[in-house]
């Protein structure tokens, strides 16, 4: 065995014991003759002296050792002097001298970027692309450790609940879900494809079916969709769960006891007034414009188109008078006269059109009274009232946009996220990253109109339960549908989604009906879920948590793709396997596909 001991385990190690120990080199430093070369493993840094006074041949010897060489060396352990001791390092009371034989076990070339915490971070395409090296830094191999420990509890925490972790296929048939799925083609069934899954819904679903009444799985999953800061490309890792025979609140009590443990067992951080709130998606959209607010800090969206409606100003009074398709929302900030230069006030308004907003106004309370150039268009019991509504104290500003519904709510939470980074520049923690805010968003509608095509189709999950059963498909108006489907957002992140699944073969079909897909499409699409519900299937409902992201907000990381040992970049590239790449000719004959250049179409 090459080693005997690594940095970790030195620090019990006999003061004068004789060790072994093998590891890269990671600096070298020369004071006054005597060399010093801290060796790196995973476990962390040894601190090793070449002395001339211990061994003559020290300096020939550390002379020849470089970055990132792998070394062997047989030395004698030693207590630092107490002066020289380094709190930061696990071996930082001890130091080892070079005693016997040192070996360089493999040379290195010079590493592509720094290595050392205190340098600046390399470009994320140079790091990936050498991901195997970048992995030898503190903070990314800090994550992979994290995300074992995190894989380990999770798994433990529901064994020992009872529940059974069953492995679904990768390979499986193409079903529209959520997004664009990846295929594969199959070379024994010419012209047929696979599809990976999206998310492993029919199969637990089926589990059900099957008398599993507790599964659960870190089930990988694979979306054809954009990355972005809390998205990874390609594929992402989901902690999926599903019961039978439980009710809305079962899975809430199941989801906030495991997390409740996970955050106590792997982090710092605490849950805001420890306490797990609740909101109907309306109340989220009404109230913060976003069914994944940041409950962290305040500023609501409060509502004042009955006063705007009373305006003299035209504009003013016409949008608010048909409050049924239109909105006109406020964002107090306090102390905001004092908090915001005269150029961003004027940029406040350049920031939200570039989210379609028409234009933003805005009040400051000043002692003597609201300044603000449009007055003029309100009485003195209008002004009044906004003041108390929206409970304005002098240096106050309130801010408030005015459109239909869905794109006022839109840029005025994109607008108080943008407001709330700029003042925690200024207020320390007024952000908290130590603080988990969780908020249950329930009752999402059941249907919503696609941008594509205009028509009405899921809003969501297909296979959740409309609220009131079959009767719920008497509405006209299918957008007034609500489901017994919730997310449970953290930060501003949306964590997890999931459903009472619709478990009735009848309400199913016609759920299906409702968006213009018929019973045999639903067969065709649907066939092994279609035929097992004929045979009963449990009431059931589950959910799947987004691992990876809950997993970055613990690590503090702005970007998802650290939380993986090998990520894809940005473009949805694996930079260190230059994947994707072309394939050859005979593997496409052999696959029965033809590739079609964009100019040749």
């Amino acid at each position: 065995m090459l080693r005997t001991h690594t940095c970790n385990d030195l620090w019990s190690t006999s003061i004068w014991e004789e060790v072994t120990l093998s590891g890269w080199v990671s600096n070298r430093r020369d004071h006054w003759g005597i060399i010093f070369i801290d060796l790196r493993d995973r476990y962390g840094l040894t601190q090793v002296v070449f002395d001339p006074k211990d061994n003559v041949n020290a300096h020939t010897l550390a002379d020849s050792f470089r970055s990132e060489y792998v070394i062997q060396a047989t030395w004698t352990v030693r207590a630092r002097p107490e002066w020289q001791a380094n709190p930061n390092m696990n071996t930082g009371e001890i130091e080892v001298i070079i005693n016997k034989e040192t070996i360089i076990l493999a040379q290195s070339k010079t590493p592509p970027f720094e290595l050392d915490s205190h340098k600046a971070l390399a470009n994320e395409e140079v790091r990936y692309k050498h991901r195997y090296i970048d992995l030898r830094r503190a903070e990314a191999l800090d994550n992979v450790k994290f995300r074992s420990k995190f894989l380990h509890f999770t798994r433990s925490w529901f064994i020992e609940k009872d529940y059974l972790d069953v492995q679904t296929p990768i390979f499986t048939a193409s079903s529209p879900e959520w997004a664009r799925d990846f295929l594969i083609p199959s070379r024994v069934n010419p012209g047929k494809f696979y599809a990976l899954p999206q998310a492993p819904q029919q199969y637990k679903q089926l589990l059900m079916v099957g008398w599993i009444d507790k599964y659960f799985q870190i089930a990988p999953c694979f979306r054809d969709e954009d990355p972005r800061a809390d998205r990874h490309a390609c594929e992402f890792y989901q902690l999926d769960c599903e019961m039978s025979f439980v009710e809305q609140d079962d899975i809430f009590s199941v989801v906030e006891d495991y997390l409740r443990d996970a955050i106590s067992n792997l982090s710092d951080k605490t849950v805001l007034n420890d306490k797990f709130q609740s909101m109907t998606f309306d109340e989220a959209m009404e109230t913060y414009g976003s069914d994944k607010p940041d409950l962290r800090y305040d500023m609501r969206l409060i509502d004042v188109a009955d006063i705007f409606s009373r305006s003299t100003n035209g504009i003013f009074s016409w949008i608010a008078s048909d409050t049924e398709k239109n909105r006109v929302k406020a964002i107090k900030v306090e102390n905001g006269d004092n908090m915001f230069s005269k150029t961003q006030m004027k940029n406040f308004e350049k920031y939200v059109r570039q989210f379609w907003a028409q234009g933003l106004g805005y009040f400051q309370m000043q002692e003597e009274w609201l300044k603000w150039p449009l007055n003029k268009f309100f009485s003195e019991e209008d002004l009044t009232e906004i003041v108390e509504r929206t409970e304005l104290a002098v240096w106050d500003v309130v801010f408030f946009g005015a459109a239909d519904t869905e794109t006022v709510c839109n840029y005025m939470w994109k607008f108080r996220c943008h407001l709330a980074e700029l003042i925690n520049e200024q207020v320390e923690n007024f952000i908290d990253p130590n603080v988990l805010a969780f908020s249950w968003i329930t009752d999402f509608p059941m249907f919503e109109v696609n941008e594509i095509t205009w028509k009405v189709d899921f809003g969501h999950n297909p296979f959740s339960m409309p609220k009131w059963w079959l009767a719920a498909f008497e509405e006209e108006d299918l957008l007034k549908v609500s489901s017994v489907q919730y997310d449970l957002a953290c930060n501003w992140f949306e964590l997890l989604s999931g459903s009472i699944r619709n478990h009735d073969i009848k309400a199913l079909v016609a759920a299906f009906e409702k968006v213009g897909r018929t019973e045999d499409e639903v067969k065709k699409k649907f066939g092994a879920m279609y035929e097992a519900f004929q045979y009963w299937a449990p009431p059931h409902g589950g959910f799947g948590m987004w691992i990876d992201r809950f997993m970055m907000i613990l690590k503090d990381e702005d970007n998802i793709r650290e939380i993986y040992a090998f990520p894809k970049s940005w473009k949805a590239q694996d930079l260190m396997m230059n994947a994707p790449t072309e394939i050859d000719e005979e593997q496409l004959r052999e696959l029965h596909i033809e590739v079609v250049k964009e100019d040749e179409e």
